[in-house]
């Protein structure tokens, strides 16, 4: 019997997140998902009028075609995934995988090529900007490990946790996208970090169940060229396959300048040598979302821990909120600043609006996780 929950997470989907109606088409594509949890996505897109379409993939599969995967027919998987990108209205993406490092021996040379030749222009350049677009991961044992749940007990925390009530959520977040709207000057402080930047004129976007499950982040972005000073981030953070820890950025004149982590370092500085983009910061965002408390090295998941930030070098997102900044490179990498993990302050325009990860401000005290989670 289908679990009830699954259909939930379905209806939300398919209408707060997407918006489906007759006149759309919409891409499922999953990614080692239970055949009944694509069904039951098929048939509730379908029940809205949508045009459906589904696109099936293994990690594992992957992992082979990349290990084999020439530029030329990188460009040509580019080409036809482009075409069939450009047609839908709407995306919807559910990975799940048996292992989080099933693409670590793939050559780094390989993944940075992919990243650019296929990754950028079908997903950031026509996915991001010309489709109503969802994705989230799939539960299963392996994010539970991840975690250090139970499986039973990570699928409850996964259900109710990506099914919040977003429309709750958005009702407190205006204040701080009013706010962040008016804002200049940016002042992050924290064990390790003292960072300046303006996001003076960006934008800022409240993240409530539209394009992300789970969901919790008001974001916008550093003017391109005001970050100054020093990032320390203090979670680990993995990217293209491979974990990275102590991850610490020098920057000057909005350029990673100095780039370390540990053991990772040169693999970090020469993911930051991508292209010329790959070093300036694409995103800025305080994460929110009350039942999200500690990292499980899932991005999706740990960019919205209540009481954190996540400043992302690479690929900007279109305004508002965005810079205009461009890169085959988009890695959110996180920093929490609530007591338990050291503690920080997040300044606007020299007031303060946040301290060890609450909000202090009252019209954002809705924000806080008694409130928000309550």
């Amino acid at each position: 019997m289908l679990d009830p929950r699954v259909t939930r997470l379905a209806e939300l989907l398919c209408t707060h997140s997407t918006s489906l109606g007759s006149e759309d088409a919409v891409l499922i594509h999953a990614f080692d998902l239970p055949d009944e949890v694509t069904a039951e996505l098929v048939r509730v897109a379908q029940s809205k009028g949508a045009k459906t379409f589904v696109k099936r993939e293994s990690s594992l599969v992957q992992r082979s075609l990349l290990r084999g995967m020439s530029e030329e027919a990188a460009r040509l998987h580019a080409e036809i995934d482009a075409h069939e990108m450009s047609r839908m209205t709407a995306y919807i993406a559910l990975r799940g995988s048996d292992n989080v490092f099933q693409s670590s021996d793939v050559p780094a040379e390989v993944r940075g090529m992919w990243a650019k030749v296929h990754s950028h222009p079908v997903h950031m350049e026509i996915r991001v900007n010309k489709t109503k677009w969802v994705v989230l991961r799939w539960p299963n044992a392996s994010m539970a490990q991840q975690a250090g749940r139970s499986t039973p007990a990570f699928e409850d925390f996964y259900f109710d946790v990506c099914t919040v009530d977003y429309a709750r959520m958005e009702e407190a977040a205006r204040p701080l996208v009013d706010l962040m709207n008016r804002t200049d000057r940016v002042h992050l402080k924290g064990p390790g970090t003292d960072l300046r930047f303006s996001i003076k004129d960006i934008g800022a976007v409240s993240c409530h169940g539209k394009r992300n499950i789970p969901d919790g982040e008001c974001f916008s972005a550093p003017v391109v060229g005001s970050a100054e000073g020093v990032v320390q981030y203090n979670t680990v953070s993995l990217y293209q396959g491979e974990e990275f820890k102590d991850i610490r950025f020098v920057v000057k004149e909005g350029r990673i300048v100095e780039a370390t982590a540990g053991a990772m370092t040169e693999r970090l500085n020469q993911i930051l040598d991508t292209d010329e983009g790959a070093r300036v910061f694409g995103e800025w965002s305080l994460g929110y979302n009350p039942h999200v408390l500690h990292p499980m090295k899932d991005t999706l998941f740990d960019e919205k821990i209540a009481g954190s930030f996540h400043l992302t070098p690479g690929n900007s997102y279109a305004p508002p909120g965005g810079n205009g900044n461009e890169s085959a490179i988009h890695w959110d990498i996180v920093c929490i600043q609530r007591p338990d993990y050291g503690g920080g302050e997040v300044w606007f325009d020299d007031v303060l609006i946040r301290r060890d990860g609450l909000f202090v401000l009252p019209e954002l005290e809705g924000l806080n996780p008694d409130r928000l989670g309550g």
